[in-house]
């Protein structure tokens, strides 16, 4: 990939939300909303303090992760749509017990 975020942004590709709502019914493509989750695909090497060491990241590449509906800006990379924002828009982490409850 020719991009690497400054600071304490991430690149973030969204993930495919879901065809088919609870009950089975099927959701065209004009009424889906953006998803909110997403993989982290690069980070900055994270924010300063005030005495100017680094502040280590809390996500890392790989990482699914769960963020505001108007969070990060767009941007095109290598002709894919992906999302860069900081690191504080990220509302958390989806580890694989999280994401078994939540289906």
């Amino acid at each position: 990939m020719a991009f690497k975020p400054l600071h304490d942004r991430v690149l973030v590709r969204r993930t495919e939300s879901d065809e088919k709502t609870a009950g089975g019914l099927i959701i065209p493509d004009s009424a889906k909303e953006k998803p909110a989750e997403g993989v982290v695909v690069a980070c900055g090497a994270g924010a300063r303090d005030e005495d100017g060491d680094r502040i280590k990241m809390d996500v890392a590449e790989g990482d699914s992760i769960l963020f505001g509906k108007w969070s990060g800006t767009e941007v095109t990379v290598d002709g894919e749509e992906l999302l860069i924002m900081k690191e504080s828009d990220i509302l958390g982490i989806i580890t694989d017990g999280a994401a078994a409850k939540a289906a």
